[in-house]
């Protein structure tokens, strides 16, 4: 809960700092004193200039509104998923028994596939520059295996029954499921439901909603082995 709310709070400030370096990098400045000695008929047609310059504006503005938002959500989803593939990377690289590792590596592989998914999905939404993108691929690609590596490493001197080893876990756990379920919930299925299109389609609502339990069921059932 704490890292759910500390996650609303950084994505509502990230959020926040975008969008006033932006407004005060474009924001439009108007003469007014042109406008008040220019009269009669142009005085007409400037005014309506402006309008359609003020739409134009309006219309961009909310453009690069949506892009800074989306940029803010993949930043932080992609932080949550770091934080999380470590954990599991030196889990599994601590293990000794041949009995954990088969199914932890089969439900790793499930997991990490649908978390990629949706990273490079929000990825491609904030049309970072190219090498934003090499550096963010690089960092889900591998910190699982840099966590793996790290867990063979102590895996002597590390006992994963330790009253320390479990509350460390635990808190890193819960910390990156607070940020993810927050993502997921607020930034990316919210978005998605709340969509005209799905709601203006019952039959539309009723099978995502559908694919959102079945798959919130099939991901609980991966605990059973990892």
């Amino acid at each position: 809960m704490v890292s759910a709310i500390l996650t609303m709070m950084i994505d509502c400030f990230a959020t926040s700092f975008y969008k006033r370096s932006h407004f005060s990098k474009s924001l439009p400045v108007v003469n007014y004193r042109n406008e008040e000695m220019s009269g009669g008929h142009e005085g007409h047609v400037h005014v309506h200039t402006h309008a359609t310059h003020g739409s134009a504006f309006v219309a961009e503005d909310s453009a690069q509104s949506d892009l800074f938002r989306h940029r803010v959500v993949s930043q932080v989803l992609e932080l949550g998923i770091v934080v999380h593939s470590v954990i599991i990377g030196i889990s599994l690289g601590a293990s000794q028994s041949a009995k954990t590792i088969k199914p932890l590596v089969a439900a790793l592989t499930f997991h990490q596939f649908f978390e990629g998914m949706g990273l490079g999905g929000c990825i491609s939404q904030a049309k970072f520059k190219s090498r934003a993108i090499v550096v963010m691929v690089l960092f889900f690609s591998f910190t699982t295996p840099a966590g793996i590596g790290i867990g063979i490493g102590i895996s002597r001197v590390y006992n994963e029954n330790s009253s320390t080893a479990l509350i460390m876990e635990g808190i890193l756990n819960s910390a990156s499921a607070g940020i993810l379920i927050y993502m997921a919930l607020v930034d990316l299925i919210a978005a998605d439901f709340m969509n005209p299109r799905m709601q203006s389609k019952f039959k539309l609502q009723i099978g995502a909603n559908f694919a959102l339990l079945l798959g919130s069921g099939c991901m609980s059932l991966l605990a059973i082995w990892a």
